[in-house]
């Protein structure tokens, strides 16, 4: 059986300065949320105190885990353009990944904490200055609400971006409700109102945040991404002039926004010529969003089969 593989580049000289220059305008982002945020945790946790508010206490302490998010976030997207090297031949672009898995586990494990603190307030409450609460998640609301706009327009394509946008969304949602049961508390005393409207935070944040946590954890099993089916794509493989199989087909994805493939296609005429593949690549990469694509071509002359053509065969 004779074999040609074809390696399809991302089409790097097309993209690059487009992604360099989307790469320094979420630098600029990351960098001007990470301040804003570190910076209003220390405030928070001072009239925290002062009130004697363990609602802004335990929302500062919300904020500090999603101070530590935006750097592991930041830090996987410098890692994601490390060059390629002998040891690490894709580069650091499933970095992204872990990024984001571990974001959801933090922003979980953060949303528990919130709700047992919230359990412990609801047996035990205490009064609080209410004024100084409500001005301090207000200004919570501004911080977070502008934090997560600058990810705003790239949490559908990157979910490393999505995780960030989560966490400042979710941020800005437990200072409303915290913003709301200050007002109620200062209008009726009733201090149980606090922890009451932090558990109805954290259901709302966990039903976020799964989405988050289901779409990491895929990706780093290397399941074909969303938006990609696996069947449409055999499809259009299959019919190209001169393929008579294709098997062995894996999508994964690189990193939270690279998606990769490899295939191998029988072509009993031989191999069909750089033109046929650069098309090829091009076509897979306007319509499936697939830039790196390694293709093995095979005549099917040979006795011997290819080992890897049943599909359980990995």
């Amino acid at each position: 059986m004779v074999r040609n593989t074809i390696d399809v580049p991302p089409h790097a000289h097309n993209h690059s300065h487009a992604d360099g220059t989307e790469a320094a305008r979420y630098d600029r982002a990351f960098a001007i949320g990470v301040a804003l945020n570190a910076g209003f945790v220390l405030v928070e946790w001072a009239f925290g105190v002062l009130a004697n508010s363990l609602a802004l206490i335990a929302d500062a302490s919300h904020n500090l885990g999603d101070v530590l998010g935006l750097l592991l976030a930041w830090g996987a997207a410098a890692l994601a353009r490390r060059l390629p090297s002998p040891r690490f031949t894709y580069g650091w672009r499933s970095s992204t990944i872990l990024a984001a898995l571990a974001n959801a586990a933090l922003l979980l494990v953060i949303t528990g904490g919130i709700a047992w603190e919230a359990i412990l307030r609801f047996r035990n409450p205490d009064s609080v200055d209410a004024q100084v609460v409500i001005w301090v998640a207000l200004a919570g609301i501004l911080v977070n609400t502008a934090t997560a706009l600058l990810f705003l327009s790239g949490r559908k394509r990157d979910l490393n971006l999505r995780g960030a946008f989560l966490h400042m969304a979710a941020d800005a949602a437990v200072s409303l409700g915290v913003v709301i049961a200050g007002l109620a508390t200062l209008a009726t005393g009733w201090n149980w109102l606090d922890p009451v409207v932090s558990l109805a935070i954290v259901a709302v944040i966990l039903l976020s945040t799964w989405g988050l946590l289901r779409d990491a954890t895929r990706l780093a099993l290397h399941a074909v991404p969303d938006g990609v089916d696996p069947a449409i794509v055999r499809s259009f493989l299959e019919q190209q002039s001169g393929v008579a199989e294709v098997h062995d087909l894996h999508i994964w994805a690189m990193s939270t926004t690279e998606t990769a493939l490899t295939a191998h296609l029988v072509m009993p005429a031989g191999h069909p010529g750089d033109a046929f593949v650069a098309g090829l690549a091009d076509a897979m990469a306007q319509d499936f969003g697939i830039a790196h694509a390694t293709l093995q071509v095979e005549t099917g002359s040979g006795a011997q089969p290819c080992a890897l053509a049943p599909d359980h065969v990995v």
